[in-house]
């Protein structure tokens, strides 16, 4: 049972990090146009679409244009990748 948690402790950062992935791509295709409307651009939104519409709902553009929250949601999802982490930790050590 130890062990299979530390497989999936070990395989935490790799989820985080290919979702950290889709979402510089996705953000990256609004600066190119008609890209988000491609069948690649369909699916990212669909991924992408739901996490960073929670920091759009609070953090408004910056003079129209300029909008910060994909920064705001890094920094979130780092901080709960921090924590599953630790959570995952702590339990390691409570089975063992």
């Amino acid at each position: 049972m130890v062990e299979f948690l530390i497989q999936i402790y070990n395989f935490i950062p790799l989820l985080f990090q290919i979702y950290s992935w889709v979402l510089i791509i996705y953000i990256l295709m609004s600066w190119v146009p008609n890209v988000r409307e491609s069948q690649v651009g369909v699916i990212l939104g669909k991924i992408a679409e739901p996490y960073l519409s929670i920091f759009r709902r609070f953090i408004p553009p910056i003079g129209g244009m300029l909008d910060i929250s994909p920064i705001v949601a890094f920094f979130v999802l780092q901080f709960v990748q921090r924590g599953v982490m630790y959570l995952f930790l702590l339990l390691i050590q409570a089975v063992a």
